[in-house]
């Protein structure tokens, strides 16, 4: 699945996007933020405050329990204000 970071999520991390094959048992948005958490200090600093991310599947956007079952896509960004 590709992985696209966006903002201040891109600049924690350091990358704007990778392709990754979570564990089988990742299924929801909410369990990858937590399997990514786990792959460095980085992905922690990214994902701190994980209330306030905001996920898209396919270009679609979608809540933290949303199933990553037909995820091709999957970005994450922060809220996204007006000016």
């Amino acid at each position: 699945m590709k992985l696209m970071y966006f903002a201040w999520v891109r600049e924690k991390i350091g990358i704007n996007q990778e392709t990754v094959s979570p564990p089988e048992t990742v299924k929801t948005i909410s369990e990858l933020i937590t399997w990514l958490e786990s792959r460095g200090p980085e992905y922690r600093a990214a994902f701190e405050n994980r209330e306030s991310i905001r996920a898209a599947i396919n270009q679609t956007h979608v809540d933290h329990h949303s199933t990553l079952e037909a995820a091709a896509e999957v970005a994450f960004f922060p809220p996204v204000t007006g000016g």
